[in-house]
């Protein structure tokens, strides 16, 4: 084996001052880089002709909280099985759409499918349009709200002779707003279960 020329290096042999001469140099670096800050930050300016507007603030969506139902249960509660939020007019501020029916101890109670808004500065949110009736007699299996699009699917009864406990029909539906009021559209016919 070749010896080296050059002697062995110095720092392979570390001794109390090495730690304490690193240990000082590190204490030098930490202390010169809390004075050496960079200057703030500063937005870039729009340019000539562009402005720019704030973001919207978040808007919560309806609570279901308190909300009278035009659901009739007599003595039994109402009971929102589903529910879903979405801005349906486009105006910024989300709609909750509730899936709602009587808390009825046996059988399957119909659903009705409300959309809820709440104004600006308003209390409490309010019923503002009924997409699926109770008297319908539907129930919704399937449910959501998408690109201002709330759709369903319903299973229901093709005559009033059908028993409550099976329903025979099942029916897909969607609405959308079209300025004045929710549209329903089907987009598959109707067919049996």
């Amino acid at each position: 084996m070749q010896q080296s020329v050059v002697p062995e290096l110095a720092h392979t042999d570390t001794r109390p001052m090495h730690w304490l001469a690193t240990a000082t140099a590190m204490a030098g670096v930490v202390a010169l880089s809390s004075f050496l800050q960079p200057g703030s930050a500063k937005a870039a300016q729009p340019t000539a002709g562009t402005e720019t507007k704030p973001a919207a603030a978040a808007v919560a969506p309806p609570s279901i909280t308190g909300v009278d139902f035009p659901l009739d249960c007599g003595p039994v509660k109402e009971k929102v099985v589903k529910k879903a939020t979405g801005d349906l007019d486009g105006d910024g501020r989300p709609e909750t759409v509730a899936v709602v029916h009587c808390d009825a101890a046996m059988g399957t109670p119909p659903d009705g499918v409300y959309v809820l808004t709440q104004a600006a500065g308003a209390t409490r949110p309010r019923v503002v349009a009924t997409l699926v009736e109770p008297k319908d007699r539907l129930t919704v299996t399937d449910f959501a709200v998408a690109d201002k699009t709330v759709t369903a699917t319903m299973l229901g009864y093709s005559s009033d002779n059908v028993p409550s406990c099976c329903p025979d029909v099942k029916t897909n539906a969607s609405w959308q707003w079209n300025g004045h009021a929710f549209v329903r559209s089907t987009p598959v016919a109707a067919h049996s279960v």
